[in-house]
């Protein structure tokens, strides 16, 4: 797979690329830090930027990672009734511990995530609510067990290049801002009642100041700073840009479900976590032991040597309806109800 290149977006211009690019590197940098290394204005970067909300082309938001706090990850595919997928993945998009709900296979697959926070809220889940559903014909659960990529390194690759080293470098540190690691951890966080409230604000707005962080935790905006950057550096929550596949020119997405030898699963799933296309790759459970989300041009990039990749399962996407923490309308990113996106 090479490089994709950013030509052909409906929404997006080359500054607009730029300004994602500097928020992938620092998701809450502040727009006069951008301007200035970018050599834009303060009011140019603003604009463009509140431009790409209001065209659902990014969401800045964040991402409580339930490996931090003791909870396992889910992947599951469910087989539904002709006719009954859409409605069943409305509903799962609906829940907050449910992310990347997708139709499958013509649209009688459903792929999602479950990211549950609490083991009785993941055993409800799975354990009662989908297997009773009448319309659900098959359910397949594979646990995640190390994860290559995702959540902030999203898309990390496929804009690779489009700062200069020094611009970066003025933005923030080098390097992958997704470090390989386990699911679970094994020291793991605990969370005050304040801690809750400033997550809630973060999965509403990962931009949100200071100021109204500290409203929304009962916190002053000394103790929120220093709290959020205990939080981020803990790995509880990561600030997610979340970027609409079609506005970057990425029109084919798929799941693939890949069965590698046990000896090689490390290695291939080190070789996906650096192709451009991979938003997401993880060993799982289960007959296929490795699992990746790509975001391509077109299908023929799909099909790149992996050595040590034994069987693969190409299991075309059909329609996102929900990204990390984003619901998805056709091709744009939504804001919940609620939400107040002025930034």
């Amino acid at each position: 797979m090479s490089r994709p290149e950013i030509a052909d977006s409906d929404i997006l211009e080359p500054d607009d690329v730029r300004i994602l690019r500097a928020l992938q590197i620092d998701p809450r940098v502040g727009f006069a830090t951008v301007a200035k290394v970018l050599g834009l204005s303060e009011l140019t970067v603003a604009r463009r930027y509140r431009r790409m909300r209001r065209a659902g082309a990014i969401r800045v938001i964040g991402v409580v990672d339930p490996g931090a706090l003791g909870q396992s990850r889910w992947m599951v595919r469910l087989r539904c009734r002709p006719g009954s997928a859409t409605a069943i993945a409305e509903a799962l998009a609906q829940r907050d511990d449910i992310s990347w709900v997708a139709l499958n296979a013509a649209g009688s697959e459903i792929t999602c995530a479950v990211r549950s926070r609490s083991q009785e809220q993941r055993d409800d889940l799975l354990g009662r609510r989908l297997p009773r559903t009448a319309a659900v014909l098959d359910l397949q659960a594979s646990v995640l067990l190390r994860q290559f990529v995702g959540g902030r390194g999203h898309y990390w690759a496929a804009l690779a290049g489009t700062l200069t080293p020094e611009q970066e470098s003025a933005l923030g540190p080098g390097g992958s801002p997704f470090t390989e690691r386990p699911v679970v951890r094994n020291q793991l966080s605990q969370l005050s009642a304040q801690d809750e409230k400033l997550l809630a604000a973060l999965a509403a707005d990962g931009r949100a100041s200071l100021v109204d962080l500290a409203a929304a935790a009962d916190l002053t905006p000394g103790r929120v700073s220093r709290r959020l950057h205990a939080l981020i550096s803990g790995g509880v929550v990561h600030i997610d840009v979340e970027i609409a596949p079609m506005a970057l020119g990425y029109r084919a997405r798929a799941n693939l479900w890949m069965r590698a030898h046990p000896g090689k699963i490390k290695a291939v799933g080190r070789a996906m976590a650096q192709m451009p296309e991979v938003g997401f790759a993880a060993a799982v459970s289960g007959p296929y032991n490795l699992h990746a989300v790509v975001q391509c041009r077109d299908l023929d990039e799909l099909f790149g040597t992996l050595p040590g990749v034994e069987g693969m399962e190409v299991s075309p996407i059909v329609r996102q309806i929900k990204q990390a923490g984003t619901r998805v309308d056709g091709d744009r990113l939504t804001d919940p109800p609620s939400e107040d996106s002025r930034r």
